[in-house]
């Protein structure tokens, strides 16, 4: 079906173009627009949209009152979906929205819409399955015509100004002269967007092996890139859930390849340009295999998992460098994207003014030679050697990328140096280069907090926390809880997706749900304060009540309540940021555990089973998923610590490098399931438990660990 179907919207997407070809091009009037100073955008909280809000195109946001004059007018819609951070969204906005020309024929013939991605995740899943369908690929900008009901009928990503105004040109005659055609086309694409997700229901029983974990793992490892790290490609992206996944797997199956594997991959990043070398934390991702140049914007979501992922890392393995990145990157993040009020900003810009006032890719975090030689003085030629000030880390235009190709122990003996002076001196290059760096025009900020992301790190400063014991990582992972709590958590029990500026805005997702769930589950096991974990299981309730697909028991990305929208889709592939539904699968395993609730574990298990197939296709998509099979098939532990000293107990668990339990404490006498009835005032016990079945309780911690740890 979904080959038939991309089969048929390919031979249509050639079809529109070969129409335009028999067309003649209208002539178009050059003179300057009448243009008023803004457009209605104007009104809006998104930084992304505030951007747009003085174009000559009359952009509007999506609402009820925009696509209801679409269908008054009878007029197709423009749907232009981008961020803030996108450097080609830029591009096309200074090449063709900001053009008079090409306004004039989108304000004439179309109804223009523009998109935040991040704050309407929903309608860009829609029209970038509906651009997938029709090209093969997408990405942003993303740019897709469709009927005035919302029917896609033409899509794509980047268009340049004479590309762009020619598809508007023959798409907009087109229309005029034989809507029916593109009538039944979008019929046709319709259909395919709103059946290319479909789950079934496996209706076989679940029974789930380590073998199916085995077998994905061999067809997984094939595309690993043991030399660069990553993936075998051209560009690589961190992929924090993979790693994650496979970390788990190669220490407690004591798989060498695959922890050499993990180690090169975390190096590899550490020392690119991909990492930011002066100021700390993550951009998007790298433009070649080597890590070496980035495609610079720095987002909140991928640094959040990269710390959680570093701090777990450095519990396996004990390696100062992971511990560096962590705290380098948790304080940039503190320092550009932290407001007073606790809550996490959503992005940095790639693009920055250079000295001719031009927004210009990455010219905040590159370098010339001139400029260090000035900045360094006698200490250049051994920070060049450092940090590749040559024909590796030079990107574009005599611009250079620092970025390292050997550790400091390494570079260190090569020059007859002691680690202590080679870390001194790079101390004190990074200090140098950030305070001359701070005089440059920073990039823009993309202030607005999004309900998931900020679950995303405030799991990673609790993580953080566990290893390395920084009180202040816990204390800023209590103020953003709080800031959830107190803005984005309404009196219905459910939550809103974006705050700015005093407004929180939007219904929230699925992916808001699941997220501030895993991180009040996390935040519980470290504070032991019920609250969190009671209101991770009151969210749950909701999520199931509002969002659940009752067949096969996934989760639908919006709630029952969504309107105006042509599908609801159903989210499952593990990327950068795991799937909704299979964060909130592993939700509802562990707080069934906590709470005795079978329920929820079936439903847990439904989901996976659910899953099985597509697991087995393409396990790298299911990272995720493959983590909540783990906990069927291999030993999983309920470590329930009771009494005066349990935080003190757990702090020393958390020591370890332990994917295998699920925490659970009281310094009192408790009301969760899992721990009543365990409270004695005399002394602190620690119970290990397998399906709310305990062992005798035992008081040494480093017991408890001889019998939990697994490699």
């Amino acid at each position: 079906m979904t080959f038939k179907f991309h089969h048929q919207a390919v031979i249509m997407y050639k079809h529109l173009y070969f129409f335009s070809f028999l067309l003649l091009f209208l002539n178009c009037n050059n003179s300057k627009l009448e243009v008023k100073t803004s457009n209605d955008l104007i009104h809006e909280t998104s930084p992304y949209l505030l951007q747009h809000a003085n174009n000559p195109v009359n952009w509007k946001a999506w609402n009820d009152k925009t696509l209801s004059l679409a269908k008054k007018e009878n007029k197709l819609m423009i749907i232009s979906i981008g961020y803030s951070a996108c450097h080609w969204c830029h591009v096309m906005e200074e090449e063709s929205f900001e053009n008079d020309s090409i306004a004039k024929i989108m304000n004439t013939n179309f109804i223009n819409i523009k998109v935040d991605r991040e704050e309407r995740p929903d309608i860009d899943k829609i029209y970038l399955n509906a651009v997938e369908l029709m090209t093969g690929s997408g990405g942003w900008p993303l740019n897709c015509i469709t009927l005035p009901d919302g029917r896609p009928i033409f899509g794509g990503t980047y268009f340049t100004k004479d590309q762009w105004s020619k598809a508007l040109k023959d798409i907009s005659q087109l229309y005029e002269k034989n809507p029916q055609k593109i009538i039944e086309y979008a019929n046709k694409l319709t259909e395919g967007i709103q059946n290319s997700e479909l789950i079934k229901v496996n209706t076989e029983k679940a029974d789930f092996k380590t073998s199916t974990i085995e077998t994905a793992l061999n067809k997984w490892t094939q595309y690993l890139d043991y030399k660069n790290g990553g993936l075998i490609g051209d560009t690589k992206f961190p992929m924090p859930s993979n790693l994650q996944f496979l970390m788990r797997y190669a220490y407690t199956n004591k798989k060498d390849s695959l922890k050499n594997y993990i180690k090169t991959t975390l190096e590899k990043m550490a020392y690119g340009g991909i990492y930011d070398q002066i100021g700390g934390g993550f951009s998007r991702y790298s433009v070649d295999k080597n890590w070496r140049i980035p495609h610079f914007e720095k987002m909140l979501y991928d640094n959040a998992q990269l710390v959680s992922l570093y701090s777990k890392a450095y519990l396996a393995e004990n390696k100062d460098l992971y511990k560096v990145i962590t705290i380098e990157t948790l304080d940039f993040i503190e320092r550009e994207l932290t407001d007073t009020n606790g809550g996490f900003y959503s992005s940095i810009d790639a693009d920055s003014k250079n000295e001719k006032n031009e927004l210009e890719e990455g010219i905040f975090y590159s370098w010339t030679k001139d400029e260090l030689k000035l900045l360094l003085e006698s200490d250049f030629n051994l920070f060049a050697s450092y940090y590749n000030i040559n024909n590796y880390g030079k990107w574009e235009k005599n611009n250079y990328v620092l970025t390292k190709t050997k550790s400091d122990i390494d570079f260190a003996k090569l020059n007859n140096l002691s680690i202590t002076q080679l870390q001194t001196k790079v101390l004190a290059w990074k200090k140098t280069l950030f305070n001359h760096r701070k005089k440059r025009q920073s990039p823009r900020l993309d202030d607005k907090m999004l309900t998931s992301w900020n679950a995303l790190m405030l799991k990673a400063y609790v993580n953080a926390y566990q290893v390395f014991g920084n009180k202040k990582y816990l204390d800023t992972a209590l103020k953003n809880a709080d800031f959830l709590i107190n803005n984005q958590l309404r009196n219905d029990g459910g939550l809103n997706h974006s705050y700015r500026n005093g407004k929180s805005t939007i219904d929230g997702y699925t992916e808001d749900y699941a997220t501030v769930i895993d991180a009040f589950i996390t935040l519980y096991q470290v504070t032991l304060n019920e609250k969190w974990l009671n209101t991770a299981k009151n969210l749950a309730d909701y999520t199931i009540s509002n969002f659940i697909e009752q067949k096969n028991k996934l989760f639908y990305y919006t709630n029952n309540k969504a309107k105006n929208i042509i599908a609801r889709k159903v989210e499952i592939h593990d990327g950068v940021i795991p799937s909704s539904n299979s964060i909130m699968a592993n939700n509802l395993f562990k707080l069934g555990h906590y709470y005795s609730i079978k329920d929820y574990i079936v439903t847990s298990q439904e989901m996976l089973n659910n899953m099985n197939k597509n697991i087995s296709a393409s396990p790298s998509a299911y990272s995720n998923w493959l983590m909540l099979m783990y906990n069927f098939t291999d030993p999983f532990y309920e470590v329930a610590i009771s009494g005066t000293d349990a935080q003190e107990k757990i702090r020393k668990l958390n020591t370890h490098y332990l994917p295998n339990i699920l925490i659970a404490g009281a310094t009192k006498e408790s009301n969760i399931p899992l721990m009543q009835n365990r409270y004695n005032p005399d002394n602190t016990y620690i119970y290990i438990c397998v399906n709310g079945t305990c062992k005798l309780p035992i008081t040494s911690t480093s017991e408890v660990i001889s019998k939990l740890k697994l490699y």
